[in-house]
């Protein structure tokens, strides 16, 4: 028999770990932009599971790959070779210009490989004394939640009693050029610069026009590996194949996640060109499904997706469409103070304090009207549509939006 949503819901709270605070909706099915709960209401999905579903759900030349993948060969471990991986790889490192791809599951997976690539060449490479390395990274930035990553977010509730942390991170304001450069030249120990394109988790916070060419030109006079993590930010979110894109930037090393399965696979890599990657020998790191034939033939298929169906330049042109009407709606409504971001990665700013509960009410109010958001930072509410979303849809989801917020009484 059916679970209904609340059956669902209940057997999740007590049976399952409290770590997710959830929207109370219980999806069953899901096909492009829309998903439907399990008594079947239809709604646009406007989170595309942060951005992982960007070719939208179950695409069917992504499933069509996963299932006859699976069917043959779906893991071999990393003890032999295959003949799925070899391909990805290649097609991966050429497809966003670099030499060598590492694969790996998750994105927090990515992001620690990423640091340990980064210390290896700053002690192999650079020079560094053995265990001095340190690295630059943002604050208020997300790059998940394992305890590394964590030992450098400044989230109390991602922090809270989970220490003795991570030694070797040095935390300076985002979009300070300034900060960045006294950082770097005031200390030897430098090994490279993590950083987000666009700080989604923070509130789809973008910064100013520049910020990351010359971050990246100021980290090239010190000698520091320039780390862009666009796991949420890449494949085609923002209107570019990389947010970095939009700056013409070339990461040292290139973090990615999400959307490189279309969502269909826990999928990530790590790319660098050899005098970097090259650090990584054998036994010095590793993933017993990292890289699986599955994932090889799935991330392949998610890829030319992406290009085939030229996403990023829907998201481009609906993100601008968006950011418009939403703005003519601002400046009629109180309620919102500013809508940014850019393709089809933004968020509203509702005029409300940190600690309230608006927004959350808001995106229960927008769920009755048939779209799914969430809010983050608590007065602030992400939209990230699957980018096969088309125009019609899209106005239709403004529609959604405008009218729930103009009907929305605190």
């Amino acid at each position: 028999m059916a679970l209904t949503s609340q059956q669902a819901i209940e057997l999740e709270n007590k049976y399952g770990a409290h770590n997710y605070h959830p929207l109370p909706v219980v999806l069953a099915k899901g096909e492009g932009v829309h998903v439907w709960d399990v008594e079947g209401k239809k709604y646009y999905d406007f989170l595309s599971a942060y951005s992982a579903v960007n070719q939208g759900h179950c695409h069917p030349k992504i499933v069509n790959a996963m299932m006859e993948q699976a069917k043959t060969l779906s893991l071999t471990s990393r003890a032999f070779h295959n003949d799925t991986l070899g391909v990805y790889e290649k097609f991966a490192a050429e497809y966003f210009g670099f030499d060598k791809t590492l694969p790996m599951n998750t994105g927090a997976e990515a992001v620690e490989t990423a640091l340990k690539v980064c210390r290896r060449w700053a002690y192999q490479v650079k020079g560094i004394d053995e265990d001095k390395a340190e690295i630059v990274v943002c604050k208020d930035n997300f790059h998940g939640r394992t305890t590394t990553i964590i030992s450098f977010s400044n989230d109390p509730v991602a922090r809270k009693n989970f220490g003795p942390f991570t030694n070797g991170f040095i935390k300076i304001e985002y979009n300070n050029l300034q900060a960045l450069e006294d950082t770097l030249a005031n200390n030897k120990n430098i090994a490279g610069f993590l950083v987000e394109p666009i700080q989604g988790e923070a509130g789809v916070y973008v910064p100013d026009e520049g910020y990351l060419a010359a971050a990246k030109a100021i980290c090239e006079k010190y000698n520091v590996l320039f780390i862009a993590d666009e796991v949420q930010t890449g494949i085609a979110r923002t209107g570019k194949l990389l947010a970095v894109d939009h700056e013409n930037v070339k990461p040292d090393i290139l973090v990615l996640g999400k959307a490189i399965s279309g969502g269909a696979y826990p999928i990530s890599a790590v790319l660098a060109d050899d005098n970097i990657m090259n650090v990584i020998t054998p036994g010095s790191h590793g993933s017993t499904f990292g890289g699986n034939p599955i994932a090889a033939v799935v991330a392949v298929a998610a890829l030319e997706v992406v290009q085939d169906e030229k996403l990023a330049e829907n998201a481009q042109i609906l993100g601008e469409l968006f950011r418009s009407e939403i703005s003519k709606f601002i400046e009629t409504c109180d309620l919102v103070k500013l809508v940014r971001g850019k393709g089809l990665l933004n968020a509203i700013v509702i005029n409300d304090t940190e600690d309230s509960d608006t927004a959350w009410n808001i995106c229960l109010k927008l769920r009755d009207n048939g779209l799914l958001a969430k809010p983050t930072h608590g007065n602030i509410i992400r939209f990230a549509p699957p980018l096969v979303m088309t125009k019609e849809q899209l106005l239709d989801c403004v529609s959604i939006i405008t009218k729930t917020l103009r009907e929305y009484k605190k």
